[in-house]
């Protein structure tokens, strides 16, 4: 048995890539996407027949070249996005552009486009994932989705305040971030961290145990890693997200992997319960330094990759 088939037995393991070939061949049973990895996917010669369809459907949309970019980028996603559910039992995340993380109405009014979209192309809302940036604006639109039966993912999430407020939202499922706070603390203390002391998995562990604990219903999914440890220090959170090369390593690897993570021990742990209204969540994010450097930069760099397939996009559209 590998590490891969031993985590698979405590964890759903999703596919972080819009390379549809390397997705079907480490059969996860979710996959993600976001802007940077479309715009790399579409540049190879087999997902051509994609991005000519995309094609087709922004000509057929009335307006300038901007508004025909817009609906070309909308129907790439929602064109990989079926793509990838050929090939996985389970859902595809798709994101809302990052320039909208703090614009409520801009993210519900794109999350309904995208979500219309695939329930034209005939794909179930039980199969689709809108991604949202973990900003107070994109918890408030997610929570409104939800009660509309359209399920969302709540992406760069770096503080216990960020995953509070999108279980009492009632979001289907949060994306904290393990590596990037990894690589936060790694920076700040000028030496790598000892697995076992790694302050992402420690974040992990933290929300999952507070989730169970109080019976929440959203899902925990560890997201960018860094190192095979750090995936295998979750064993038993809900989902873990994995690229291509660190799939690899797991599916390479012999060895059983412990379960780290329990719902049972979850329960019996002595932890507090808190709410957050808009003015306790500010502050207790506010009070993680980590956290307000690496949800800022996390957007900008999250909305530069957009920008990256709106370029290509407007190029495609002349």
């Amino acid at each position: 048995m590998t590490l891969l088939d031993s985590l698979k037995q405590y964890t759903t393991v999703v596919a972080d890539t819009g390379d549809i070939a390397a997705i079907a061949a480490h059969k996860p049973q979710d996959a993600t996407t976001n802007p940077s990895l479309l715009y790399q996917a579409a540049q190879q010669p087999q997902y051509q027949h994609l991005v000519d369809a995309a094609l087709k459907d922004a000509a057929k949309v009335a307006g300038d070249q901007a508004a025909r970019a817009e609906a070309f980028t909308d129907a790439l996603f929602v064109g990989f996005g079926r793509e990838i559910l050929k090939v996985v039992p389970g859902r595809v995340s798709t994101e809302v552009d990052a320039g909208l993380s703090f614009d409520r109405d801009g993210t519900l009014a794109k999350a309904r486009k995208l979500m219309a979209l695939y329930e034209q192309a005939g794909v179930g809302r039980e199969r689709i994932l809108i991604k949202i940036a973990s900003t107070w604006e994109g918890i408030r639109a997610a929570e409104q989705l939800e009660r509309e039966g359209i399920h969302c993912n709540l992406t760069l999430l770096f503080s216990f305040a960020q995953a509070v407020a999108c279980a009492e939202a009632g979001v289907t499922l949060i994306s904290p971030f393990v590596g990037r706070i990894y690589d936060w603390y790694r920076k700040d203390r000028g030496a790598d961290i000892p697995v076992d002391d790694d302050p992402g998995v420690q974040s992990v562990t933290r929300i999952y145990t507070y989730f169970k604990k109080f019976d929440y219903k959203t899902q925990v999914m560890g997201a960018s890693f860094r190192r095979v440890e750090q995936i295998t220090g979750l064993a038993g959170c809900d989902l873990l997200t994995i690229s291509p090369d660190l799939l690899d390593q797991l599916g390479k690897t012999a060895g059983p992997v412990t379960r780290r993570l329990d719902p049972a021990a979850a329960k019996a742990a002595d932890v507090e319960k808190v709410h957050l209204d808009e003015k306790a969540f500010r502050w207790m994010h506010n009070q993680d330094q980590m956290a307000v450097e690496k949800l800022s930069d996390g957007i900008r760099k999250f909305y530069a990759d957009a920008r990256k397939l709106e370029k290509y996009a407007l190029a495609k559209v002349r």
